[in-house]
């Protein structure tokens, strides 16, 4: 699984990722504003209910709204991820697995909803560990990183595994590899949490998992390196 994430680290420079990392670059930086935005009014609102919490988040100010900016982009890439896909993908195929029979190529509309229709439901699962992460320091950012481990590595696979199966087949291979997938989506997770490199996750996470999903037979056995 680390090996994936090498290969991802060490093709950002070739000539055929660079559509996709600059599209992807913009489109996070921008999505990541967004979620600031957003986490600055979320602050905002909890702070006006008064008591301990309003101290707390008062005293924190914007880091509290860094914090949640932070802490949802790991899921919200998934919508940036979901659009760059194919172009990632096929950057990832035709310099390592060249023999692999064309995949199936769903519509920018169809990549676009599937990505939003992923990513909506990875931000539910994480926004029920966004409170632990947010008020029990240590072991919060722990339970956080394992449960987006978990989410991010479950969306991920099944967006590169569906370029090669249908969803119950994808269902039924996730299920066989869940605890590999599973490792696989802690770098997803640790890296959308560093500022400026979490830039990087869609690219990084669509190159990835279309490792993955081959090297764990998505593609046939024949295709295994």
């Amino acid at each position: 699984m680390i090996q994936a994430w090498l290969l991802a680290i060490g093709q950002l420079s070739d000539p055929r990722m660079r559509k996709p990392l600059l599209i992807g670059l913009a489109a996070a930086f921008v999505l990541f504003l967004l979620l600031f935005g957003g986490g600055t009014w979320l602050v905002a609102s909890a702070a006006s209910d008064g008591g301990w919490l309003e101290r707390v988040l008062e005293a924190l100010g914007g880091i509290a709204a860094f914090a949640v900016a932070v802490l949802l982009f790991g899921p919200a890439t998934l919508i940036v991820a979901g659009m760059l896909l194919d172009d990632v993908a096929d950057a990832v195929e035709a310099r390592h697995y060249p023999a692999l029979t064309p995949p199936r190529r769903p519509g920018l509309a169809e990549q676009a909803l599937m990505g939003l229709g992923l990513g909506l439901r990875v931000l539910g699962l994480t926004l029920l560990a966004l409170p632990v992460a947010l008020f029990l320091p240590g072991i919060g950012w722990v339970v956080w990183l394992l449960v987006s481990s978990y989410a991010l590595a479950r969306e991920y696979s099944e967006l590169a595994a569906l370029r090669r199966m249908d969803r119950p087949a994808v269902r039924a291979w996730r299920r066989r590899h869940r605890l590999s997938l599973i490792v696989a989506g802690l770098p997803a997770a640790a890296l959308s949490m560093v500022p400026i490199a979490n830039l990087l996750v869609p690219v990084l996470g669509a190159a990835a998992f279309t490792h993955i999903a081959i090297r764990l037979g998505a593609a046939g056995p024949a295709a295994r390196p």
